[in-house]
């Protein structure tokens, strides 16, 4: 009869740790949280301004609960400070605001959005994180083409937000869908807006295409989610977007060329013509930029922003150091924005540019913090992305492609803010400070103190370290 030895030399067979049920429902929720975000304005087209708001509240309270009854392990002197800081300065502002009740109000948003970023960023694991962010891409992009083909199929005409059918015929811009699905035409999804839907769909784009890469799920169904993700993005026609898209894929080629490197001089060079290409592609924008923005369909004041731009630099320079007072988004309801800058009969909700518009807000103080932000996030990005995993003597392990995406979603982010002011809130704030967090929490995949949380959930003793290709080394929790 078989015995075991009573000195084994590898541990007896027994099937895998399942993780618990907590731990699953805690990965749904924060999916939802991104849904939530990814999503933005769809809530407010669908439900109004009162239920969205709602929405937004009782998410974040219960966000809340759970940090404090789950206590992720966090590392609190590594927090995302420039974010912080850009939240207390906001808060800050209410002081001297010239619309105190609108600075109150997306205040309390804004402090809801950092605080879902925190939230997500301690309780997943850098796997987890990007598995939850491709769920919440999956039904924004799903939902969006659904919605646009039924309004197609059973409305046949545009679509009004709150799912009223128009009567007469109206601006295009104040439709929630303009039934293009079938005629070529732009489409806009559930945000209402082609912009924003291009944007998320380079976003969907980026993210299948590096989990892809990484072979840490089915590769055929994620082939064809990339596919129906840059079917949104072609029909979304956004120029801000392919511009979006072309600087990403250049910081793309330059991470790969930089992960080629040998010794640590090797860079240089690299450095070097990466400056130079930079240098020498911004100047062929601006020089030609009237052709370029022709082929994109677009004029060179890229759809009348310049003018958009003026105004609001007029109305900051009066007060450049402190500015005017929190606002993001503008609130069409305050006195100050309604009526202000027109477009196709609209109140203009944005200044159409990240940094014009926190100069406006937050005056010098505010671009000095903003600057802080996206060059501390994307400094460590750039090298999270481009140094080979190393957490003791090996030096030969497998750089994984998962460590790419908090660099191209921050590059993307900042072209997207030269003509729009998404970055400020919703998803592109969350993505700012759950990314940056995540960075400083656990600067290699599968090493920090939020990496263990998924080992701790399934209740096993030693969790194993990975760099994202298979290559694994034993850490006890």
């Amino acid at each position: 009869m078989a015995v075991h030895t009573k000195h084994p030399i590898a541990a007896p067979p027994a099937a895998p740790p399942r993780e618990k049920t907590r731990h699953l429902m805690l990965r749904a929720w924060c999916a939802f949280v991104l849904l939530q975000a990814f999503a933005g304005v769809a809530w407010v087209n669908a439900f109004g301004d009162v239920v969205a708001g709602t929405i937004a509240v009782v998410s974040g309270m219960v966000s809340a609960a759970l940090w404090i009854s789950i206590r992720p392990p966090v590392n609190w002197r590594r927090l995302p400070w420039f974010p912080l800081g850009y939240v207390a300065w906001a808060l800050t502002s209410i002081f001297w605001s010239s619309w105190q009740s609108t600075t109150a109000f997306t205040w309390l948003l804004l402090a809801i959005t950092t605080l879902q970023g925190l939230m997500v960023a301690s309780m997943l694991g850098w796997k987890e994180l990007i598995r939850a962010m491709a769920a919440a891409l999956k039904w924004v992009i799903a939902l969006s083409l659904l919605f646009e083909l039924a309004v197609s199929v059973f409305i046949d005409g545009p679509l009004l937000p709150g799912f009223v059918i128009p009567t007469t015929k109206m601006d295009p811009i104040v439709y929630w869908s303009r039934n293009n699905l079938f005629d070529g035409g732009r489409i806009q999804g559930i945000f209402g807006n082609a912009n924003l839907l291009a944007s998320v769909a380079l976003t969907a784009m980026i993210v299948f295409a590096l989990i892809f890469a990484a072979r840490t799920t089915r590769r055929v169904p994620l082939a064809l989610w990339f596919t129906v993700a840059t079917y949104a993005f072609v029909r979304a026609d956004s120029a801000t977007a392919y511009l979006s898209a072309a600087a990403v894929a250049v910081v793309l080629a330059t991470a790969l060329l930089m992960r080629t490197a040998r010794r640590p001089g090797s860079r240089t060079k690299y450095y070097a013509a990466f400056g130079a290409v930079g240098g020498l592609g911004i100047a062929v924008v601006w020089v030609w930029r009237d052709a370029i923005f022709a082929v994109l369909g677009r004029s060179s004041t890229l759809t009348g922003r310049e003018t958009i731009w003026q105004a609001v630099l007029e109305r900051a320079i009066e007060h450049p150091v402190i500015g005017w007072g929190f606002a993001t988004p503008w609130l069409s309801s305050d006195p100050a924005f309604d009526g202000w800058i027109i477009d196709h009969g609209q109140s203009v909700m944005q200044a159409h540019n990240m940094w014009i518009d926190v100069f406006l807000q937050l005056g010098a103080v505010g671009l000095f913090i903003m600057a802080g932000i996206y060059l501390s996030v994307i400094w460590r990005a750039w090298f999270f992305a481009v140094d080979r995993p190393r957490w003791d003597l090996v030096a030969n392990r497998p750089f994984s492609p998962l460590t790419l995406l908090p660099l191209l979603v921050m590059s993307m982010l900042l072209v997207q803010g030269l003509a729009e002011s998404g970055p400020l809130l919703l998803w592109g704030w969350l993505s700012v400070v759950m990314l940056g967090f995540k960075i400083k929490q656990a600067p290699l995949i599968g090493i920090g103190p939020a990496e263990q949380t998924l080992a701790m959930e399934r209740g096993d003793g030693i969790s194993s370290v990975t760099d994202g290709n298979g290559v694994a080394g034993n850490q006890r929790t």
